[in-house]
C-alpha cells in the first residue's frame, strides 16, 4: 500500500499541520491501494501564502526562462510515462493500455499543443495609438476531477506557469495519486520555490477554501455542475475570475446518409473511459427511417464491448471510479427500466462472472423520451440513451433540450446539412463524421456546461489580465 501523507508547498514537501487520513480505493478490487492526508484551512493558507510570495518573481522571469522549466517538465514526464500509468489504473481504474495511452498521453499533447499556440501568442502589442498587454491574472487554485486525471491538470497549470501565474493545485481525493507524481515531476524539474503548489483536500474542505481565499485571484475548476455552481457561490464575495468546465449530455444526431460505422461509432465513444467523459455522445438521435437498424448495431457494439480487469491489457473498459458512481449508475438504469424505456443491452448489476470491483455493464437504451431522467440527466457511465427524429428541426430542438451545451455531434454525408446543424445545435463544441477537434481547438461549453474555454491559445488567455497603456505607443 503506497503512504503519500505530505503535501507539496513553496518547494518542499511537508506535513500536514493536522493528520486527517483518507483512503484511495482501487475501484476494480475494492481495496484500499493508498492512503493520503486531507488538508485543513492552515495548510490551504501556506500554500496560497507560497504562491502569493512567489508570484511577482515568476511574472516577470523571462519567457524563455519559463519555456525552458516546461520543456523539462515535458522530459519528466515522458521518461516516467509507467509510473503515470499506474498511478491512473489504481486511483480511477483506468485499465492498463487506456492508462499508459489515452490516460498519459492526453498531458503530453496538451502541453505541445500550448507550446505551439505560444509562439503565435502576443503579451503585448498595438492598437492604434494605445498599447496592449496581457499579464498573468496572479495566483489561481485549480481543482481537477478524477475522470481524466493529467488531461485536466495539464490543461490548467501549464498554460497558467507559460503565462506567469502561480498556482496551488488540489486534485481529487478519490484519484490523488497520479497529480502526486506529477508534482514529483514539477520538483524534479525545478520551478522556482512556490511556483507550484499542491495541499489533497475534499471540495467542501480545501476545495472551498481556496475558493473563498481572499488571496487566490482565480479559481479553475473542471467538475459537476452541482460543484461548480458552489465554488462560484464561495468565489463571489471576493469577484475572483471563476472559470468552470463541468457536465454534458451531448446529442450524437445520427442521419439517414449517416456513414455506416456512424452507430458502431458512437456506442465506442460513448463506452470509452467506462462512459465517464464530460462530453461523450451518451443521447444518440436516429432518423427514423434509419432507427431500427441502428438499435440493432448499438446492440451488437455494447454486446461486443468487453470488461475487464485493470491489469490486462486490450481495449476493454475498466469500472467506474468508485462505489458511490457505482450505486448512482444502477440507480439510473433501475430508472431508465421502470420510466418504460427499452433495454436493448446490459441492464443491472455487474457483467457476468464479476462479483468484485465498481464494474458496470455496458447498457443501451432504446425509445428513450425526452420527458426520461435518463434523456435529461448525466449518468457518467457507459449507458446510452438511443431516441427517434423525423427532421432537422425536431433534431435541433431535442438536441438543445437540455441544460448543458458542452458537445454535440452530427453525422451526414450532406457537406450543407453538417454545417447547417453544427451552427444550430447550442454547444461549446461539435465534432462531425468522427472527426476529432485538432490540437489547440478550445474545449468548453455553453449553459451549465460553464464557461471556460480550455486549450490552445484560448487557455492562455484564461489566465490573463488585459491591460490597456495610453501616451506610451508601440515603436
Amino acid at each position: 500500500m503506497i503512504e503519500k501523507r505530505q503535501f507539496y508547498i513553496n518547494g518542499q514537501w511537508v506535513n500536514p499541520i493536522a493528520a486527517n487520513d483518507l483512503p484511495v480505493i482501487d475501484p476494480a478490487t475494492e481495496d484500499t491501494c493508498a492512503v493520503i492526508s486531507i488538508g485543513d484551512q492552515a495548510d490551504t493558507d501556506a500554500a496560497v501564502a507560497a504562491a502569493r510570495a512567489a508570484f511577482p518573481a515568476w511574472a516577470d522571469t523571462p519567457l524563455e526562462e519559463r519555456v525552458a522549466l516546461v520543456k523539462k517538465l515535458r522530459e519528466i514526464y515522458m521518461a516516467r510515462r509507467d509510473d503515470m500509468a499506474e498511478a491512473m489504473r489504481l486511483e480511477m481504474g483506468a485499465p492498463t493500455d487506456l492508462a499508459k495511452n489515452n490516460q498519459w498521453g492526453a498531458g503530453v499533447w496538451h502541453l505541445d499543443g500550448f507550446l505551439e499556440a505560444l509562439e503565435d501568442f502576443e503579451f503585448e502589442y498595438a492598437m492604434g495609438a494605445d498599447r496592449m498587454r496581457k499579464e498573468p491574472i496572479g495566483v489561481c487554485a485549480m481543482i481537477t476531477p478524477w475522470n481524466w486525471p493529467m488531461n485536466q491538470v495539464f490543461l490548467k497549470a501549464i498554460p497558467a506557469l507559460l503565462v506567469g501565474c502561480t498556482m496551488v493545485l488540489k486534485p481529487s481525493e478519490i484519484a490523488p495519486l497520479s497529480s502526486i507524481v506529477f508534482t514529483e515531476m514539477m520538483d524534479e524539474a525545478g520551478f522556482p520555490a512556490g511556483v507550484f503548489n499542491m495541499v489533497n483536500g475534499d471540495g467542501v474542505g480545501v476545495g472551498s477554501q481556496l475558493s473563498a481565499h481572499p488571496d487566490v485571484d482565480m479559481v479553475s475548476f473542471t467538475g459537476s455542475t452541482r460543484a461548480g455552481i458552489a465554488i462560484s457561490k464561495a468565489a463571489a464575495d471576493t469577484l475572483k475570475r471563476v472559470s468552470l468546465e463541468l457536465g454534458g449530455k451531448g446529442a450524437n444526431i445520427i442521419f439517414a446518409d449517416a456513414d455506416e460505422k456512424a452507430v458502431k461509432r458512437g456506442v465506442i465513444h460513448c463506452m470509452q473511459n467506462t462512459g465517464q467523459s464530460c462530453n461523450a455522445p451518451t443521447r444518440m438521435m436516429v432518423e427514423s427511417s434509419r432507427y431500427a437498424e441502428a438499435v440493432d448495431q448499438a446492440k451488437a457494439a455494447a454486446d461486443a464491448t468487453q470488461v475487464g480487469a485493470t491489469t490486462e491489457t486490450g481495449r476493454h473498459i475498466g469500472p467506474v471510479v468508485s462505489e458511490l458512481q457505482f450505486n448512482k449508475i444502477q440507480g439510473l438504469i433501475e430508472t431508465g427500466i421502470k420510466e418504460g424505456a427499452t433495454l436493448v443491452s446490459g441492464g443491472l448489476g455487474r457483467p457476468e462472472g464479476m462479483n468484485k470491483g465498481f464494474f458496470v455493464r455496458p447498457t443501451v437504451f432504446a425509445d428513450v423520451t425526452p420527458d426520461m431522467t435518463i434523456y435529461r440527466e448525466e449518468i457518467f457511465g457507459p449507458v446510452l440513451a438511443i431516441s427517434p427524429f423525423e427532421s432537422e428541426e425536431q433534431a435541433v430542438q431535442m438536441a438543445n433540450d437540455t441544460v448543458y451545451g458542452l458537445t454535440n455531434y452530427i453525422q451526414t454525408q450532406d457537406d450543407d446539412k453538417r454545417l447547417r446543424m453544427a451552427r444550430q445545435v447550442r454547444s461549446g463544441m461539435v465534432e462531425t463524421n468522427g472527426v476529432s477537434r485538432i490540437n489547440g481547438s478550445p474545449f468548453g461549453g455553453y449553459g451549465q456546461s460553464g464557461n471556460g474555454r480550455e486549450g490552445g491559445t484560448w487557455g492562455l488567455e484564461e489566465f490573463c489580465e488585459t491591460k490597456s497603456i495610453s501616451g506610451v505607443p508601440m515603436a
